[in-house]
């Protein structure tokens, strides 16, 4: 029995569910599966009753009759907005409801409840609460309203024959295994998960914590210099050429079928996906492209510390403040000295930094604002890990958008 999602309950804490209600959740998984039929409903929420649970199935088309209100397109239609506005927070949330709000949704919606009888009833125990709420959320589709994605996509990938797409493709994955490795040897909480694009991966933190953005920030990082170290040693082309683009944004999450079970691995898609492939479309080999985003951060890594709205010129900032925690990390048998991380600009006569905000103008004419990052890796022995480019490509050179001042200035 496993549960993958935000709320994840690992074999550890399954053990500690008696015999009785975990053959409960095995049968609720197999009722479950039967009423997702391959995909073709999915769960909208959930409430436990004497006798097991109840829970509300839709089609799978049933988020399409609110599409302009869950992409927060105007509407004329009131009624529409409303409960437009309802299933996002619904399905951005927890999924199960008391008996009171659970019968309010389905007479909202005119949604006959499908209930499931258990062998033994669900009861309050948290961590059988959890698992529960764990398990739905495999056979529905989740809105996160903001969270870090990478993209990750190789150059020039379809000018390699087969056996080199193969070998890239594969070094990358090791790139991405090791940096994960490396940074739980460290003590820094990431759980990756990625989603393939063909020529490379999306990646993102399924933890949602508030260091979460910095984290995978930090895992990008780490990639990018395995990457580097791996490609000083290859031969012929079998490691890949990478160009990189780290964005926040909302997105879908869900999962498909495979076989007559949905996978036990997520797919993301929406708006930050989407604005990423945009912008690492225009980027140069070798270059790292920061999206223009607002996002939370914690004003230190103490329990005790607040959330404040950041900027991307300030999200780096503070990001690389964090990036003390990376030193000691063994690359190529030497280790992490300092790393210095940077958008470029210029600076100025008093010594300030002057961040530069460049617009990419895309194939299909759309325009967006990003930022450009260097990083400089220094090593206890030998010579620094340079990454990033200072160069921007021709896409972000024709329409130049305005600069920003750090934080230095003040």
């Amino acid at each position: 029995m496993a549960f993958d999602s935000n709320n994840t309950i690992d074999n550890a804490e399954i053990s500690k569910i008696g015999l009785a209600q975990r053959g409960s959740l095995k049968f609720l998984e197999q009722a479950l599966r039967e009423y997702w039929n391959l995909g073709q409903n999915n769960v909208l929420c959930w409430s436990i009753n004497n006798k097991g649970i109840s829970v509300l199935m839709v089609p799978h088309y049933f988020l399409a009759q609110f599409s302009s209100s869950l992409e927060n397109i105007a509407t004329k239609d009131r009624l529409d907005a409303l409960n437009g506005r309802f299933v996002r927070e619904l399905i951005a949330g927890k999924r199960q409801m008391d008996g009171l709000e659970f019968a309010g949704t389905a007479k909202r919606f005119e949604i006959e409840p499908t209930q499931i009888d258990l062998p033994v009833p669900i009861g309050k125990d948290q961590l059988v609460l959890q698992a529960v709420e764990s398990m739905v959320r495999r056979y529905s589709i989740s809105y996160v309203s903001k969270r870090a994605v990478l993209l990750f996509d190789i150059v020039d990938f379809s000018l390699f024959s087969p056996f080199e797409q193969t070998s890239q493709l594969s070094s990358l994955s090791y790139s991405l295994n090791a940096a994960f490795s490396k940074m739980l040897a460290h003590n820094i909480n990431i759980d990756f998960a990625r989603t393939t694009t063909g020529d490379g991966f999306y990646i993102w933190n399924r933890n949602l914590d508030a260091m979460a953005d910095t984290h995978l920030f930090q895992f990008m990082l780490m990639v990018m210099a395995n990457n580097a170290v791996a490609q000083s040693k290859a031969m012929r082309r079998t490691v890949p050429t990478i160009r990189t683009g780290f964005h926040v944004g909302s997105h879908y999450e869900f999962y498909q079928a495979q076989g007559v079970n949905p996978t036990m691995f997520s797919y993301i898609v929406g708006e930050v996906t989407i604005e990423l492939a945009r912008i690492v479309e225009s980027a140069a080999s070798g270059q790292i492209y920061i999206g223009d985003f607002t996002t939370s951060m914690p004003t230190s890594s103490r329990e005790s510390a607040f959330l404040i709205e950041v900027d991307s010129g300030r999200f780096v900032e503070r990001a690389r403040k964090h990036l003390a925690s990376l030193k000691g990390v063994e690359l190529s048998g030497e280790g992490i000295e300092s790393i210095h991380c940077f958008l470029t600009g210029e600076t100025s006569v008093v010594g300030g930094e002057s961040i530069h905000r460049f617009k990419i103008t895309d194939k299909h004419g759309l325009s967006r604002n990003a930022y450009n990052l260097r990083v400089n890796i220094q090593m206890t022995q030998g010579r620094p890990i340079l990454l990033g480019s200072n160069t921007l490509s021709n896409a972000a050179d024709r329409v130049t958008g305005g600069t920003m001042r750090t934080s230095r200035e003040k």
